[in-house]
């Protein structure tokens, strides 16, 4: 009988996908080859810009490709789905709605998680950090609001800095800087700066790819991709013994 088995709809980038998929085997711990998860991943790296589409800045339509990578996800009888890219989560509810499978929420459940780390009882504005299409979507102001915090986003120029470490540091050829990757964090989280964050969420999976690289488990920061993965491991763990 065939254990059960995960989707991952990945290619957006492939970086971060490769990040995620070697994170979740590593938080295995494996022994042996039967220890790992088994998994299914759609390295779909021909799915049209999210940001570009979102911000009115392209009429290419990723939704119809990940809505094929859905079905068939859903065909070959996946157990549940995880969307790796947080601004893909714009279309969410219309994803779910194209089956029955599970999918995994990437910024619900990271707003959960800061939740339990850092209340907003005690850490009231919740910084975030990601795409401006994951900005225009509302995804994670909605949930970070619904959990009572005040939400805060970067001003225009501090945007663009964000916006150069996405695409210019992770996704293209410049490669990771900590210098330029802290300079952010640091400006966000400045008492006297304009956001005066309390707690960041890094709402990109490109960012997530920056964390592993540069970890900072002093700052305040909840990295939305490593909860998702250990959800991911959570989950399919519980079906492994269902």
């Amino acid at each position: 009988m065939r254990r059960p088995f995960f989707a991952v709809l990945g290619g957006m980038g492939s970086l971060a996908t490769e990040s995620y998929v070697r994170l979740v085997n590593e938080g295995m711990h494996a022994t042996c080859d039967q220890d790992y998860l088994d998994y299914v991943v759609f390295n779909d790296a021909g799915v049209p810009d999210r940001t570009a589409f979102i911000t009115g800045q392209s009429d290419d339509d990723p939704f119809p490709v990940i809505a094929d990578d859905i079905a068939k996800a859903t065909a070959i009888g996946a157990s549940f789905i995880v969307l790796t890219c947080n601004t893909a989560h714009y279309f969410y509810d219309h994803f779910q709605s194209l089956t029955p499978v599970p999918i995994l929420h990437m910024p619900r459940g990271a707003i959960a998680r800061i939740s339990l780390l850092y209340p907003a009882s005690t850490h009231p504005r919740l910084g975030f950090l990601g795409t401006v299409g994951s900005r225009a979507s509302g995804v994670y102001r909605q949930a970070a609001e619904e959990a009572g915090y005040t939400f805060v986003e970067p001003d225009d120029a501090l945007q663009e800095r964000i916006t150069s470490l996405i695409y210019d540091d992770v996704k293209g050829d410049r490669g990771p800087d900590l210098n330029r990757y802290r300079s952010v964090l640091d400006d966000m989280l400045d008492p006297a700066g304009e956001c005066r964050a309390d707690v960041l969420v890094l709402g990109c999976t490109e960012l997530s790819v920056l964390n592993e690289r540069f970890p900072m488990p002093r700052l305040a920061i909840v990295d939305a991709q490593a909860v998702l993965v250990e959800d991911t491991i959570e989950r399919a763990k519980a079906l492994r013994t269902s």
